[in-house]
């Protein structure tokens, strides 16, 4: 057994946030011995896995006074010299400045009404952090460990403080980049203490916060299934149709192109939803997703109207005698039924039905 009778940690590195003494094994301790903790430093004895004494700054001759957990719980009295067996972690409380960080993954941003309804705001910036309450600290993170340093636990730093972030954001209602950039740089003020009230449940601090302005990271919509939700998958999925529909209209102004826009647009949704007819909780979702598709249809067709040449598009003859009696009159009717199928005003199988009906009525007058 080799009794420690002096300790201090004097050569902390950069990134180090815990150090441990001994590195190996428990240390043994008497009353008497000192411990040395230099500014900007804790230390916390620790024992069977239980943090129990801090020590700040200064050099400390061990007593039942500056450690009387440790020493209540081993049974010593103020002037005994039995050693004892505990562990000793120093924590350095200097802030870490400049420590990097981003979005990794993006944040989801919902845009009602705008582009896919849906944006990945990606940024990067700066913080400075560091410990605050050391007894805390050591018990989320360092407990039995020899050592613990900054990129040990980054990832877990920056998971919260993209958390929070992201909450705030959903909470403030932000629906476009604008609005979240105004957010961020609330951030950077009054708003850092609402981030902090998480950091400090775990014993740290975040004490400057700079971000550079949101921007929307560009995936196609496969990719984005990976970073949101299925039902916000499928919004985006069916305004991506939508877009591309219309866009297609557009470019194809005669019947023939506003037929194939609308037919892509109809099968895109018949793809939905037999793709959700399997999923009972989104029933809601895919009759909203058929009205808008049906909204679609009808602005192809008017877009269809508006630009296709006056020679292409004849004029719709109402049906004088919705009950025609000669040859002539139903087959002015059969050609108002092939122009209303054309246009699009009737269904494929009206159309059968109604047409098998009036060819048998030319055929029994002997056409």
């Amino acid at each position: 057994m080799r009794i420690i009778d002096v300790i201090d940690h004097t050569t902390v590195a950069p990134d180090e946030l815990v150090w441990r003494e001994p590195q190996s094994g428990s240390g043994d301790w008497r009353m008497g011995s000192q411990v040395i903790v230099g500014e900007g430093q804790a230390a916390v004895f620790v024992r069977g896995g239980e943090a129990l004494d801090t020590l700040g700054p200064g050099r400390h001759t061990l007593s039942v006074a500056n450690i009387p957990i440790l020493a209540g719980l081993i049974g010593m009295v103020t002037s005994g010299r039995t050693p004892f067996t505990a562990d000793l972690y120093f924590i350095n409380l200097r802030d870490m400045p400049q420590v990097g960080w981003g979005t990794n993954p993006p944040i989801v941003l919902e845009t009602p009404g705008r582009g896919l309804g849906v944006a990945l705001l990606i940024t990067h910036g700066v913080i400075d952090i560091g410990v605050d309450e050391p007894m805390r600290f050591l018990k989320q993170y360092a407990v039995n460990r020899p050592s613990l340093y900054l990129n040990e636990i980054k990832d877990r730093i920056q998971s919260m403080l993209l958390g929070e972030i992201a909450q705030l954001i959903t909470k403030s209602g932000a629906q476009s980049v604008p609005d979240a950039n105004k957010l961020l740089s609330e951030l950077e003020g009054a708003m850092l203490a609402q981030v902090n009230e998480k950091f400090q449940a775990l014993g740290m601090r975040i004490k400057a916060f700079e971000a550079n302005p949101f921007t929307v990271k560009n995936v196609t919509i496969d990719e984005l299934r990976d970073y949101v939700s299925l039902d916000v998958w499928e919004r985006a999925r069916m305004s991506s149709a939508r877009a591309n529909a219309m866009e297609d209209a557009a470019k194809n102004p005669g019947l023939g192109g506003a037929m194939a826009g609308a037919g892509l647009g109809f099968g895109v949704g018949q793809q939905l939803g037999n793709a959700m007819g399997a999923n009972p909780q989104m029933d809601a979702m895919q009759r909203q997703m058929e009205q808008q598709q049906a909204l679609m249809n009808q602005m192809m067709q008017q877009m269809m109207n508006q630009n296709a040449p006056a020679q292409q598009v004849s004029p719709i003859k109402p049906i004088a005698n919705p009950n025609p009696q000669t040859k002539e009159e139903i087959q002015a009717l059969l050609d108002n039924l092939d122009m209303k199928l054309a246009n699009g005003e009737i269904s494929e199988q009206a159309y059968n039905k109604l047409a098998e009906k009036w060819a048998q009525r030319l055929k029994d007058l002997g056409v």
